[in-house]
């Protein structure tokens, strides 16, 4: 258990932050929500109400599907795409997808290397691509949970207005959808051309993330090795 701990540290480090993060956010919420709620003569709610509303799904799922949509987004810029100078990026002349040769796949695998990346066909696409496509997966489903659960928040305030219910359609082309949507890829976005750029220049020395202190600017990280 030690040696499992210590080997999967900064899993177990950012699923504990989420964890007390996502807990945060529900009581919160729930206080925001129920204070609302008080406002309009409303009766409060309980919390495991709360945390399993559309009010409380739609907040979440917003923040993940823009979270997704950024790694999926960056990891396929990266197969293409070089920033001289970053740890975030391939050395300039490696864009694309590589040889198998430099991948370790079919005749060039290892013995100890996955078993899929020792076939050819269907599964080694599959398992060459997998990444992308579990962060496309879970990106395309929070959005249709945001969407959902929004199109129902939307219509609840629609109906303590006194308007008309509108379609799941309706809803996704709003103005309001876009709105908060947009207003998370923004950042997500900033945040990923923040880090490629000022990595290129600033040093976090012992981070995985940041070039050895002593490399020049323009060298990246792989080809200073």
């Amino acid at each position: 258990m030690r040696r499992f701990v210590r080997d999967s540290g900064l899993t177990l480090v950012f699923l504990a932050i989420f964890v007390l993060a996502i807990v945060g956010q529900s009581f919160a919420g729930l206080a925001q929500n129920n204070q609302e709620l008080i406002e309009h003569g409303q009766p409060t709610v309980g919390y495991l109400e709360f945390v399993t509303s559309s009010d409380f799904l739609v907040d979440v799922a917003e923040n993940w599907q823009s979270e997704f949509l950024q790694f999926f987004l960056f990891i396929l810029a990266t197969i293409w795409f070089i920033q001289r100078g970053s740890p975030e990026s391939k050395k300039p002349g490696d864009e694309g997808l590589g040889t198998d040769e430099d991948q370790l796949v079919g005749p060039y695998a290892r013995d100890d290397s996955p078993r899929w990346a020792r076939v050819r066909g269907i599964r080694l696409w599959i398992y060459s691509n997998s990444l992308l496509v579990a962060m496309g997966v879970i990106f395309l489903l929070s959005w249709l949970a945001q969407s959902l659960a929004g199109h129902v928040v939307a219509n609840e305030e629609n109906a303590q207005h006194g308007l008309p219910p509108e379609t799941w359609l309706d809803y996704v082309m709003s103005a309001e959808f876009w709105n908060r949507t947009l207003q998370n890829w923004q950042s997500e976005f900033l945040a990923v051309g923040a880090m490629v750029a000022f990595s290129i220049y600033l040093r976090q020395r012992g981070s995985s993330e940041s070039k050895p202190v002593g490399v020049p600017h323009h060298v990246s990280s792989v080809e200073s090795e």
